[in-house]
């Protein structure tokens, strides 16, 4: 059996046309005119639950925008990156580089030092949520256009019953699925798509899942 290198795919670099908003579409073109340089306020504050997309907004941020200060997780700063967070954040305010700051918590919940906490709340602030399985299959199925595929709904719910769900694993089970496709001249039926990920177990390709009731 053909062994697909699914491991050793390259996710897709994280990048504003590739953030899937859906209820975030706010927060989304905050980061982008920040990057830009066209924000009307330069410190973005994100703030949601770990799957919500903060750390791929941060990502195709700094991209976008080399100069630009980003700090991800900010939860976890010892006491002196808050002091150099507090300081890039006044100079910000002075025209210096905008600054896009990425937590668990909104800027009042944060166990971080009084001023900074100030500070974060000085800009906008947005929570992010995460997409629902919807969006979801709806991401998988433009994925699977894109390559000239198409995924039925009941394949996406097939897939997302079964595997991460985070957008990278979604992006590189989708790359695989596609050579799959292509090397055996089959559309993605459940079938197949049952076919390949058993495939990828067996090999440790892909982890076990819990199978959906």
């Amino acid at each position: 059996m053909q062994q697909l290198p699914l491991v050793l795919s390259a996710p897709e670099p994280p990048g504003f046309d590739n953030y899937i908003a859906g209820a975030n579409a706010e927060a989304l073109a905050a980061v982008r005119a920040l990057a830009q340089g066209t924000a009307r306020d330069p410190i973005v504050y994100l703030w949601g639950e770990a799957g919500s997309g903060r750390s791929h907004l941060l990502h195709a941020a700094q991209r976008a925008n080399p100069g630009l200060v980003v700090a991800d997780d900010v939860q976890e700063l010892d006491e002196d990156a808050q002091q150099a967070l507090f300081a890039l954040i006044n100079a910000a305010r002075e025209r210096g580089p905008g600054v896009l700051v990425a937590g668990d918590q909104p800027p009042a919940g944060l166990a971080l030092r009084e001023d900074l906490r100030t500070r974060l709340a000085w800009g906008l602030v947005y929570e992010l949520h995460p997409l629902g399985d919807e969006a979801k299959g709806a991401h998988l199925a433009a994925l699977a256009a894109r390559r000239g595929l198409e995924l039925a709904p009941e394949v996406a719910a097939y897939l997302l019953a079964r595997l991460p769900r985070d957008f990278t694993s979604l992006n590189r089970v989708m790359d695989a699925l596609d050579r799959h496709s292509l090397a055996r001249q089959r559309g993605l039926s459940l079938p197949l798509v049952r076919e390949a990920l058993a495939a990828w177990e067996a090999q440790g390709l892909v982890p076990r899942q819990r199978k959906a009731p």
